[in-house]
Order: C-alpha cells, then structure tokens, then sequence
C-alpha cells in the first residue's frame, strides 16, 4: 500500500517539527476525500513500530492513516529528548489532527482516532478534549497515570506513589543545574530488571530483534514524574467522552483494567470492550493473528462512525 513520510510544524509549539508515516488506501485520489485516522504510539514507541502496522492495516480497510512520532521522541524535534510529558502528548494528537484539516484529501467530518498502550490513553483524553475525533479505538489501552501511580495490575494505592512526585521534582532541580538528564525507563531495560513474564515481553520488544529501533530507546525524562503521576487520561470522561469508543484488549493482559475502567466512566452511548482470547499486553503489538483480530472489530467500527 502507499505511504509517505512527512514532516510539518506542531501548531502548539512552532520550534517543533512532528515526524509521521501517512498511508493512503488503494486507489487513492487525491481530488477525492477520504476518513482519516490518527494512530499514537505507546510510551517509548514510535511510528515504526505497533502503531505504525495498525495504521498501515486501516489503511487498507479505505482510511488516510496518520502514525507519527511524538514530540521530543522518535524523529520529531524538541529538546530535551524522550520528554514523556502527558499533557503535550495529549496535545500532539490534536496538533495531527490541525494538520489533517488543512489536506484537501480529508473529510474534516470524519476524524477518528486510535493508540496503543499509553497512546490509547493520550487518544482519550484528546477525545475529551477534541470533538474533531469522532470516534475513539484503543488496543491495550493505557492510562499512563493510573499506571505509575496504581502499578501494572492495580495493586498499589495512589498515596504511595508520592516518592514519584519527590523524584520527578528532584530530577527537574538536576536537570536545570546542568546536571545529565535524569531519566528512568518506560519498560525494562535489561531482562532481568522485568518483574514478570509480560514485561519481560516488553524488553523483548523493544530491546531485541522483536522490534527495536533506533530511535525507540525505551527509556523517559524522570522530571516528567510531576505531570504523570497526577494526570488522569480518563479525566471528565464520564460527562465529555461522549463519541462512540470501541477498546481491545488480551483477556491475559495485567494492563486490561484501565480498559475496564474507562469503558465504566465512558458517557459514550455506543462503546464497547473487545477481549482478545489467548492475548496478553504485549502479544497484541506483533502477533500477526491477534492484530487481524483486533483489525477485524476496529475497521467496521471506525466506518460505521465516520
């Protein structure tokens, strides 16, 4: 299928240039208008990995799919790099979808979007925010918040967290003394640092020949501990996530409640959770048969609300 790699200016903040994958379905014309998709990826990812294959997949089902690098991260610019700050990565959604709206080729009408693991996360919350998006799809969702302050399977309680908020704080000191950056990683680094069988799938990914790239280090900046441990990517959505929301997850995977959650809070009339048989967190980034699954509810979905 066709793709371009492209380049244009973030609209909140001029001194960026966002990197993105775009693909266009079969047969595409440009004189013509198409439903577009916005595809996010998780934290420490990039658009060549998961996102991109699920924005390459969609394409094929007749979208314009957009799968880009976040700001500070991949081949989009900004300093300091690997900023994993939420709010900003909520934002970059939206600074997508104002460059969407000024291609003649898209159907302004009919924006949706979708992201994976702490992407599907930022996805929500820009749809709270963003009534552009029309409808919402997640796989392996992640609310990056809960995450850190809650822990993978939600054992852990919110105050407890609060040693996150004072090392966040004292790398910004660090940071602004001229110090290295300080930073901490987003999935393990070594193998042995995994706490369990899943994320040790994680340093798989993103550490081996699975699917590293170069420009996925898989680490973050430590200062970004004082925005994401307050941060709700959920946050009002039980009075403003009102487009229709269709979620994918592994029925094995530690992350599936934050799934669970937001279905619950969702004030959508039309949202759904869609549970993968025999898939944990990380299997539905790269297992061809899990992804066909996960292709086969998303791509009905989006045409039946775009």
């Amino acid at each position: 299928m066709p793709q371009e790699k492209i380049n244009f200016k973030n609209s909140n903040n001029g001194n960026i240039t966002m990197s993105a994958i775009i693909n266009f379905p079969e047969g595409f014309d440009k004189n013509q208008q198409y439903p577009a998709i916005v595809v996010s990826h998780p934290g420490g990812g990039v658009k060549e990995q998961t996102a991109g294959v699920y924005a390459k997949k969609l394409s094929e089902n007749g979208y314009v799919t957009i799968a880009y690098d976040a700001s500070y991260q991949g081949e989009s610019t900004g300093e300091p790099r690997q900023l994993e700050n939420p709010y900003i990565r909520t934002e970059d959604v939206s600074a997508v979808i104002d460059y969407l709206t000024t291609l003649s080729y898209i159907d302004h009408g009919k924006i949706g979007a979708m992201g994976v693991c702490a992407g599907g996360g930022y996805t929500c919350n820009a749809a709270i925010n963003d009534h552009r998006i029309k409808a919402v799809g997640t796989v392996s969702a992640v609310n990056i918040g809960q995450m850190f302050r809650n822990g993978w399977e939600n054992n852990v309680k919110d105050e407890e967290a609060l040693p996150y908020l004072l090392a966040g704080a004292d790398a910004r000191s660090k940071d602004a003394n001229g110090a290295e950056l300080v930073t901490m990683p987003l999935a393990p680094l070594k193998e042995e640092d995994a706490p369990n069988e899943e994320l040790r799938e994680a340093w798989e990914y993103y550490h081996t020949d699975r699917c590293q790239w170069p420009t996925a280090p898989g680490f973050a900046t430590t200062r970004n501990l004082t925005q994401i441990i307050t941060y709700d990517a959920y946050n009002k959505a039980e009075a403003f996530l009102t487009q229709p929301l269709l979620m994918v997850a592994g029925n094995n995977a530690g992350s599936k409640w934050m799934s669970d959650d937001l279905i619950e809070r969702a004030a959508s009339k039309d949202k759904k959770l869609y549970v993968v048989e025999g898939a944990n967190h990380m299997s539905m980034y790269d297992n061809q048969e899990y992804i066909d699954e996960a292709i086969d509810q998303l791509a009905p979905f989006f045409k039946g609300n775009l």
